[in-house]
């Protein structure tokens, strides 16, 4: 078990690093119908995912699972309203380059939405992550 805490925010990790607590390359990670951790790279890398902040750096707008089509509500997107429920803290690691993830905090899933995303001309899911106040998390998996 990696136990990461708020005096790693910032913090540069690699993708092996990474991998010991988000065990696949997609961007939400779940077991078991159980969010467990968020990648990003806020769409400068991989345009299919536009993720952003809002208004303040504390709220963020994270694309749904799905990179074709119009996304479903698949065992990821799930996750992700289960999250909203249980209200529990994910780690979110923000990918700057290959090889180099920056470990961006701990985030609650507050609110999903399926919406139109004019841009990509699909509907996607959209989910409204606020920054946790919570100063650790176990990322068991």
């Amino acid at each position: 078990m990696t136990r990461l805490s708020r005096r790693d925010i910032g913090r540069i990790f690699s993708w092996s690093e990474v991998n010991e607590i988000h065990k696949i390359r997609h961007g939400i990670y779940q077991k078991n119908g159980k969010l467990i951790s968020l990648l990003t790279d806020f769409g400068l890398i991989n345009p299919c995912y536009p993720d952003a902040h809002g208004a303040t750096t504390d709220t963020i707008f994270y694309t749904g699972a799905g990179r074709r089509g119009d996304q479903k509500l698949d065992s990821f997107n799930q996750a992700m309203f289960n999250a909203i429920e249980s209200k529990h803290a994910v780690p979110l690691f923000n990918k700057l380059a290959v090889g180099r993830w920056e470990f961006f905090d701990f985030w609650k899933v507050v609110e999903g939405a399926y919406i139109f995303d004019e841009m990509q001309k699909r509907m996607i899911w959209k989910f409204t992550l606020e920054r946790s106040q919570e100063n650790a998390c176990d990322t068991k998996s």
